[in-house]
């Protein structure tokens, strides 16, 4: 169940303030960073990087807007990534309850409207951009399967990442991680499906160059 956020009402004024942004969510380690730069390169647009903004976006949200985000701060690393089973990881991380999500908007409107913009990560949830979009063209997830994931988190150094090997057992804590965010995949499958979005499979037999060839014609891009 998300928690209560003071959240902007998505009336038409918004949705049309934001008309020209472009929103690439999805799983993690399933390419929504390299798709956005590649379209950005291609089209002459402008990234936002939603992943790069979590630390000042965490100082900027008041404590009693993330319940989550402050029990998760108070957690030693085995706490967060350890001892815990992937369903709780999943189930009280801050980020996938919404919180924090207004600094996004707040930041989106803060950047100059005639220029379009791909605003990518994995804290863009279906059920919050979906009241934002003028276009539902607008909004595509991407979806790794497991296999793709591994593969993926193996070539960014697996148990070597910093704060996997902070933990007292790293190979678990990776464990853990790569399974919760199998059941967040699993999650936004099911939510893109209720509410009619879009949502493209990613695995090994789709190449970069399809998938962004994909992503561009789900946004509509060459129309």
């Amino acid at each position: 169940m998300r928690s209560a956020l003071k959240e902007p009402t998505a009336g038409d004024a918004l949705r049309q303030s934001l008309r020209h942004v472009y929103w690439i969510g999805g799983g993690s380690g399933s390419g929504k960073s390299t798709i956005a730069r590649r379209l950005a390169d291609q089209y002459g647009i402008q990234v936002y990087n939603t992943d790069a903004v979590m630390p000042e976006h965490a100082r900027r949200t008041p404590t009693e807007d993330a319940p989550f985000l402050g029990q998760f701060a108070a957690m030693d690393m085995d706490e967060r990534w350890a001892n815990r089973t992937p369903a709780e990881m999943l189930d009280t991380f801050h980020w996938f309850h919404g919180e924090g999500f207004i600094r996004i908007i707040e930041d989106l409107l803060q950047l100059p409207a005639g220029q379009p913009v791909i605003a990518e990560g994995f804290r863009l949830l279906p059920d919050l951009v979906q009241p934002l979009l003028a276009d539902p063209r607008h909004a595509v997830w991407l979806l790794p399967a497991p296999q793709f994931r591994q593969a993926v988190f193996d070539a960014r150094g697996g148990t070597g990442w910093t704060f996997i090997a902070k933990t007292s057992d790293p190979e678990r804590a990776l464990d853990n991680l790569l399974r919760r965010d199998a059941l967040f995949t699993d999650r936004l499958a099911e939510q893109t499906g209720q509410l009619g979005l879009t949502a493209l499979p990613v695995d090994a037999t789709v190449t970069e160059v399809t998938l962004a060839k994909q992503v561009a014609a789900a946004f509509g891009l060459d129309d």
